[in-house]
């Protein structure tokens, strides 16, 4: 049940099973967004206490250890457990992770359950990671296995934080690491509560350690940490290429990244031009616009171009903006000052460099984070709104003759996440799925991300795969040993 009153129980660092504080006494403020409010005062880490995860995580990954003894069934096990224990307190869970990142609670729920299905999905696979015999040359035997690597740091923004929590977890886990966690300083709260949950679950001291703190102090630590084998990262290029730089500066410690995304919907002219409008709005105005593979490039034919802007107006003007606790609320706030400051922006820049405001375009209330969703036509591929990523309620529509056209332009972009087409021509759909540089293809759908498929990007969207079987090959090293024998058989 939604209540915006909820209490915070958890604000303190979670390090080898213990809530504790900071080593500095420094805390630092979660605000709602969607009254500016502080919600609570939270330990902030820094160096000396990702110093204390990681030795915390060292030793309960140290050989013959009671992480290490657990058989693979029991981490699966475990996984099932935690996610039980979630899906008992998904209403805390939810109140939670509304008042922290401002998404209407409805949408928390879904988000929070999305995360067990991803929990259950792995604890699925923890007694299903093996190797292979092989058939080498000469008289021996020859096999592999496949390992954990270790102690992994993992760094999650603030857009989805629970399920960002359980795409990181949840193969690192069924994998066998050990991990220290930091979440986005916006959206503490949830990854603590589930903290306290892992303990409940009854995970061994220190294989789960979460950290909230800074990018610049708690961040940089994780990545440049000498003891730490693999870092896994979510959130902008310009902090991936610094987690990447740290992580080859330290160790060469392996790194995976999902980065940003400025994706192109496609939408042709055969289309049911009602379906496709729907989707083309879910796709930008989902999660605010706060979304990594958000269809912020919306192409649509030259013959029903006009009219898929009209419909489209009719259907953004029908989104409820309210607290998030509000009944029916479809738009909560924009996550703090800053990304509201710029998002209006990118606004402006839309309106000076010529494209033609059709609807929104300011902020909505007195109060908190809020912007009206927002929407441009006449949008060409040189403005500022078409090359970056706004990362907010706005939608940019633009104009295309040919499909071989639109593929060119679909692909000039330096990011490489997720894209879409809506046609009822296959021909076309498997055309543009097979040309188009992006890890994710999505034909008369979007946003179709399951955890038994991977996820991720190319180009400067990131690089190695979260979900699926790809998601655990990033916290596993193959190790491959051989036997001779005394006869060849």
């Amino acid at each position: 049940m939604a209540n915006p009153k909820q209490e915070i129980v958890y604000t303190k660092l979670f390090i080898n099973n213990e809530f504790v504080d900071a080593k500095s006494g420094k805390t630092f403020p979660t605000v709602n967004p969607a009254n500016c409010k502080k919600l609570a005062d939270i330990a902030e880490a820094d160096k000396a206490d990702i110093d204390a995860a990681v030795e915390a995580a060292t030793k309960a990954f140290s050989r013959n250890s009671e992480w290490r003894n657990l058989d693979a069934s029991a981490r699966g096990r475990l996984l099932n457990k935690l996610a039980d224990l979630i899906e008992r307190d998904i209403n805390t869970l939810a109140n939670l992770e509304s008042l922290d990142n401002g998404k209407p609670f409805g949408d928390s729920v879904f988000d929070i359950n999305c995360a067990i299905d991803t929990f259950r999905y792995y604890a699925g696979w923890a007694d299903k990671i093996h190797g292979n015999t092989i058939p080498a040359d000469g008289s021996s035997l020859t096999l592999t296995r496949k390992e954990p690597v270790g102690v992994v740091g993992q760094i999650i923004p603030w857009n989805y934080p629970i399920l960002m929590l359980a795409w990181k977890w949840g193969p690192a886990i069924a994998a066998g690491c050990t991990v220290v966690l930091k979440p986005a300083e916006q959206t503490p709260l949830t990854a603590l509560h589930c903290a306290a949950l892992t303990k409940e679950a009854g995970f061994p001291a220190g294989v789960i350690n979460v950290v909230p703190g800074y990018g610049p102090t708690a961040g940089q630590a994780i990545a440049a940490h000498p003891n730490i084998h693999k870092v896994a990262f979510t959130g902008s290029v310009i902090i991936g290429k610094l987690v990447m730089e740290a992580a080859a500066k330290s160790n060469l410690k392996k790194v995976s990244l999902e980065l940003g995304g400025k994706s192109p919907l496609v939408v042709l002219d055969d289309c049911n031009l009602d379906e496709a409008v729907e989707i083309a709005h879910n796709a930008i105005f989902a999660n605010h616009g706060q979304n990594c593979c958000a269809g912020s490039r919306t192409f649509v034919q030259e013959g029903i171009y006009d009219e898929f802007i009209k419909r489209s107006i009719e259907l953004v003007k029908k989104r409820k903006l309210d607290d998030p606790f509000t009944a029916d609320v479809i738009q909560g706030p924009q996550v703090n000052d800053n990304i509201f400051n710029r998002i209006l922006n990118y606004i402006e820049a839309g309106k000076k460099e010529g494209a033609k405001l059709e609807f929104g375009g300011k902020r909505w209330g007195s109060e908190g984070y809020f912007i009206e969703p927002t929407i441009f036509s006449g949008v060409t591929d040189t403005m500022t709104i078409a090359k970056e990523e706004i990362f907010g309620p706005v939608q940019s529509i633009f104009k295309f003759k040919t499909l071989d056209e639109v593929i060119e332009r679909a692909n000039n972009t330096t990011y490489g996440l997720a894209s879409g087409i809506i046609t009822n021509n296959l021909n076309n759909a498997l055309v543009f799925a097979q040309a188009v540089s992006a890890g994710s293809v999505w034909v008369n759908c979007y946003d179709a991300v399951v955890p038994q498929a991977p996820f991720g990007g190319c180009k400067q969207s990131g690089s190695g795969r979260e979900l699926g079987e790809d998601g655990l090959e990033p916290y596993l090293e193959t190790k491959t040993i051989s036997i001779k024998l005394p006869a060849k058989n």
